[in-house]
């Protein structure tokens, strides 16, 4: 019998500012998909407080307080969570998606690709390393927002043995067709399965429209939301993506000599 694995993609409207408001909303909506059976949660980017730039620094000091908030949560519901929250070392910000193994940090991932054009790169650091993590569930893979747009980073998380590509997002309108062409093409060009968590609603300026999505290897879009607070929950068939996998061998067939690697 193949493993089969239930995941859930969770949407809300982040509240500026507010990290009580958000944790509410996350910790109910945890608690929501736990009782469906779900083992996988991913919440959106920077989840806890969006991106109140002017007041970054004094809500990356609460990270610390939220992680253990959603540690716990993890535990009592057996859990296997990510999601990116602003992250304080050394007076720089980070955008950082944590992995949650059961209660467990087991491993965090830094933004690496910084949005230039609504200025991420003037107000946070950069990451530089991708990560591919052993879990409970599986070989997962963690990419944020604007890394949707880099392929080769995709390609490296394929390569490096992700079975599950973990997206948090706030993807604004008018881009939506962009975000679901390219989610759509991250799954069927690497075989992997995509948990694509974006937030919803108006953040200031900004107009979320939701759109979160499970998809499988094959590109078949398992749930899609509408534009309102949700959680979309769908099973992942792990034989489906071993028969895909061995029917058409893209890894294997890569010409790395001709292109490099990845």
């Amino acid at each position: 019998m193949s493993k089969t694995l239930r995941a859930a993609a969770i949407q809300f409207n982040i509240s500026l500012g507010y990290i009580d408001s958000n944790l509410d909303k996350a910790i109910a909506a945890l608690r929501r998909v736990a009782g469906q059976g779900v083992k996988l949660a991913v919440l959106p980017e920077m989840w806890s407080c969006g991106y109140d730039y002017r007041n970054m620094a004094e809500l990356a000091k609460e990270t610390p307080r939220v992680l253990e908030a959603i540690q716990d949560e993890c535990r009592k519901l057996n859990l296997v969570c990510v999601g990116s929250l602003p992250e304080l070392e050394n007076e720089t910000i980070y955008n950082t998606a944590y992995l949650i193994d059961n209660g467990e940090l087991v491993d965090s991932y830094r933004k690496l690709h910084l949005f230039s054009t609504m200025r991420e790169d003037k107000f946070l650091g950069p990451g530089n390393k991708a990560l591919v993590a052993e879990t409970s569930i599986g070989r997962l893979g963690i990419a944020i927002c604007y890394d949707l747009r880099f392929p080769e980073l995709f390609r490296k998380l394929a390569l490096e043995g992700a079975e599950i590509i973990c997206i948090p997002a706030e993807w604004p309108k008018p881009r939506q067709e962009h975000w679901k062409t390219l989610l759509r093409a991250r799954a069927i060009e690497n075989q992997v399965f995509v948990v694509a968590a974006n937030c919803c609603g108006v953040q200031g300026k900004l107009d979320f429209f939701g759109l979160s999505q499970l998809i499988s290897p094959l590109g078949n879009i398992l749930k899609i939301a509408e534009e309102a607070d949700t959680e979309l929950v769908a099973d992942f068939d792990f034989g489906e993506m071993e028969t895909y996998r061995a029917q058409i061998d893209i890894l294997a067939d890569r010409r790395a000599d001709i292109y490099g690697t990845p």
